[in-house]
């Protein structure tokens, strides 16, 4: 009973003697390390960084054990724990502007969608890229979770139509006035089309990649969403995600595993389904 005691009275006075507000300070100490590590975790979970998480808890835990049982160094700890998040920041700092984009860009809910719903939905926007890129018909198509920026949207016209392999083809048409810029689709709409892109500024792109894979580029780098792009110049189909191309020469499979896991995973995981 005296160890724990005395354990106890160790972090007391750790937080009381090196920090001049006492208990005040170590409620605020705690309160914002936990939402430091919210953040942090957040997205690493939403990047597929679950390996990460289990390092940083595991690190954290044998820090406090180590201070706690052997009386280390103050400042050691908390450089540590810097050290840490510098770490998570350096390997994701792309990742963290998208999630932070994100959090302060979501618009209405989106109308539910039923299993066979989203089946045709996937049915008729992989007929539809198909069929544009045998025509040669470029094509950029914008799969998002409500989280672009406003003066994306506004830069284009808002549809709000249902999607289908005629309404998405007649958007990309050559003479239709929307066809040279994006098109959004959220959920189980087409929300916008027409819509300018930032554009990444990328030298080693391929000749055959023009500004269409280059402002999917660019979107995906600072949004969590995904694109598809068909290239009017080869009508190859690109897919590409976290500003970088996931998938070059995409076929219907691919195509169709893309739109599975932005109906399933990235949707779902929004709670929109």
């Amino acid at each position: 009973m005296d160890n724990w005691q005395g354990i106890w009275n160790k972090i007391v006075t750790f937080f009381t003697q090196t920090i001049p507000n006492g208990y005040v300070a170590l409620i605020m100490q705690f309160l914002l390390l936990a939402i430091l590590y919210y953040f942090v975790f957040k997205v690493l979970k939403e990047n597929k960084g679950a390996k990460f998480i289990a390092a940083v808890v595991f690190f954290v835990i044998l820090s406090g054990v180590t201070f706690v049982f052997s009386g280390f160094e103050t400042y050691l700890l908390l450089l540590i724990l810097i050290m840490i998040a510098l770490l998570i920041f350096t390997m994701f700092h792309s990742e963290i502007k998208r999630s932070l984009l994100d959090s302060g860009n979501k618009r209405a809910k989106n109308d539910s969608l039923t299993v066979s719903g989203v089946e045709l939905i996937i049915d008729e926007t992989v007929r539809a890229v198909q069929n544009m890129s045998k025509k040669d018909i470029g094509a950029l198509i914008v799969l998002s979770n409500e989280n672009l920026p406003e003066g994306i949207v506004q830069s284009g016209t808002v549809v709000n139509a249902v999607i289908s392999s005629q309404m998405i083809e007649a958007v990309f048409y050559p003479k239709a006035p929307l066809h040279d810029g994006a098109m959004i689709i959220e959920g189980s709409k087409i929300y916008a089309a027409g819509c300018f892109l930032p554009v990444a500024q990328n030298e080693n792109l391929p000749k055959d990649m023009g500004s269409r894979h280059r402002a999917a580029l660019g979107i995906t780098a600072v949004a969590n969403v995904t694109a598809i792009v068909v290239s009017e110049e080869t009508g190859i189909i690109s897919i590409i995600k976290n500003g970088v191309v996931k998938k070059r020469y995409a076929d219907a499979a691919d195509l169709k595993n893309a739109l599975s896991d932005y109906y399933w995973s990235d949707l779902t995981a929004e709670g929109k389904l």
